[in-house]
């Protein structure tokens, strides 16, 4: 029984959660419709599992330098290294391994690849020790780790994402970003994090308001300028509408996912503005049912655009 409980916890504290992050990996196959391509799945599926690992070594590593504010948050000192039930020893060896274990995997994919997952958790770890106690600088740290997921999947498939897409990740992440920070400072305050001295309410409203607009704008974009991608031309439903309806195909398809990331946008600004609960935004997503729908119903848009039209 002392075993499993010991077991529940350490895979508690990879926080398996977060690793919906690293699923921007696969970005870059999915907008060039190349998901089912046995070869480039299965490569950005080994990269996927390389940074989850080095995620949760990150993560181990941030909660050992943490514990003790981790103690005083209201969720956080829940933590399985804050409540104790896993000992610091224990804590950094597990990190070490997880380090060792998506290092290779990740050299194993491609020495390119090895070489971006070297820079993503050398700055986890700056992050961690220095770079989240700086105001500002704390919200650009988060946000560049979404950028590095992203160019990541370019590098270990070789396809790039679209400009609009690029931009619209980032103002996405800085959007996200500062929501949390919001949240933190209006639920724990100061105390838990040394960054949160640097910030306003109403300086966080603008920023967090600012990077929606421009979210929404960049994404826009995208849907205007870019066009519908088909990976066979050859589906059923492709070739009902080439017989039947050709000047269809030609329309900017993209521009109806607007509507579930307006959806989106608009009710995760009222979980940060309303509810004060964008603290932990992987856990939202996974779980607030409005925003979980509205996600899906884009990620369905998408492949039917990309996929079958």
């Amino acid at each position: 029984m002392f075993q499993i409980k010991k077991i529940n916890s350490i895979i508690e504290e990879f926080r398996p959660i977060q690793w919906i992050k690293n699923l921007s990996i696969f970005a870059a196959i999915i907008i060039n419709g190349q998901l089912f391509d046995q070869n480039l799945f299965i490569k950005n599926s080994f990269a996927f599992i390389s940074f989850c690992l080095l995620s949760s070594s990150s993560y181990i590593i941030n909660d050992l330098i943490d514990i003790n504010k981790d103690r005083l948050h209201p969720t956080k000192k829940n933590r399985p290294i804050a409540r104790g039930d896993i000992s610091e020893s224990l804590g950094a060896f597990i990190a070490l391994i997880l380090l060792f274990l998506g290092l290779a995997i990740a050299i194993f994919t491609s020495y390119s690849f090895f070489i971006i997952s070297l820079i993503f958790i050398l700055l986890q770890y700056s992050y961690s020790l220095f770079l989240k106690k700086k105001a500002i600088i704390d919200i650009v740290g988060i946000a560049l780790f979404f950028i590095i997921r992203a160019y990541a999947g370019e590098i270990v498939t070789g396809y790039h994402l679209p400009i609009w897409i690029m931009l619209t990740v980032i103002f996405l992440s800085l959007f996200i970003a500062s929501g949390k920070r919001r949240s933190e400072l209006m639920n724990s305050g100061i105390k838990t994090r040394s960054a949160l001295a640097g910030y306003g309410k109403s300086l966080l409203n603008f920023y967090t308001t600012m990077f929606a607009v421009c979210t929404l704008i960049t994404y826009a974009m995208f849907t205007f300028f870019e066009e519908s991608v088909s990976f066979t031309g050859s589906g059923v439903i492709h070739q009902f509408l080439l017989e039947n309806i050709p000047n269809v195909l030609n329309r900017k398809w993209y521009m109806i996912t607007l509507l579930p990331v307006i959806f989106g946008m608009m009710r995760y600004g009222q979980i940060i503005f309303e509810m004060q609960e964008g603290e932990r935004p992987e856990r939202i997503i996974a779980t607030d049912i409005p925003l979980l729908l509205s996600v899906l119903s884009w990620g369905l848009m998408m492949i039917g655009i990309i996929y079958v039209i």
